[in-house]
């Protein structure tokens, strides 16, 4: 235990370092997936077929693609057309648009469940397809989706590890580096699980919160 504690006290700043970027992954992923879905999903429920069908078919390509192969070809293959990211934007872009995916099923299964009826009135009463999605529809899809959402943030967080593959030197690439030079294999992983555990476990009470607030309603 002792050897564990001076190990932590040793190794944490560099493993801080690595936090700062998972954080910073994750989060501008999450962003992008959101948008991204989002529109994936709107798309989807727009009724027009041209769309349905553009949308159903980016959603079932993205989902088909291993992660770690989407990461690749935008951060190896790009760069032979002229575009050239850096790791921390291939690993932003690549997450985001594989989880844009699932957000866009739990959008537009948060979409679906309101009520036709309230869709029907708004038409009745003069609002656009635009409007009746932004006044009616969406409000009350979000609170439908918060749960799912929470989760796809938890899966998010670890699959943010993915981004060490292509050099990004998160937390996982910073818990491998250090574990290769010192061979305290099991005091730095076990430091790097703990840190993953410690970021994860706010997500998961407020995925909890929300989840007991929808079965409230």
């Amino acid at each position: 235990m002792q050897n564990f504690l001076r190990d932590a006290v040793e190794f944490m700043p560099i493993l801080l370092q690595g936090v700062w970027l998972t954080v910073v992954v994750t989060i501008g992923s999450l962003l992008l997936s959101t948008v991204l879905g989002l529109l994936w999903a709107l798309m989807r429920v727009s009724g027009i077929r041209v769309l349905t069908g553009l949308s159903a078919g980016l959603i079932n390509v993205i989902r088909g693609i291993p992660i770690i192969v989407l990461l690749f070809y935008l951060y190896f293959v790009m760069p032979d057309f002229g575009v050239a990211l850096t790791a921390l934007q291939a690993s932003i872009i690549g997450l985001g648009i594989a989880y844009s995916a699932y957000q866009a099923e739990n959008f537009r299964a948060g979409i679906e469940a309101i009520d036709k009826g309230q869709i029907e009135a708004a038409q009745t009463i003069g609002m656009g397809w635009w409007l009746t999605m932004r006044r009616v529809v969406l409000p009350q899809a979000v609170r439908i989706v918060l749960p799912p959402y929470g989760n796809v943030m938890i899966m998010m967080l670890k699959d943010s590890s993915q981004a060490s593959t292509i050099t990004v030197a998160e937390l996982a690439l910073q818990g491998k580096l250090i574990a290769s030079s010192t061979f305290k294999n099991t005091s730095v992983f076990t430091l790097v699980a703990l840190m993953y555990l410690t970021m994860s476990i706010p997500l998961i009470l407020l995925v909890r919160h929300f989840e007991n607030k929808a079965k409230r309603k």
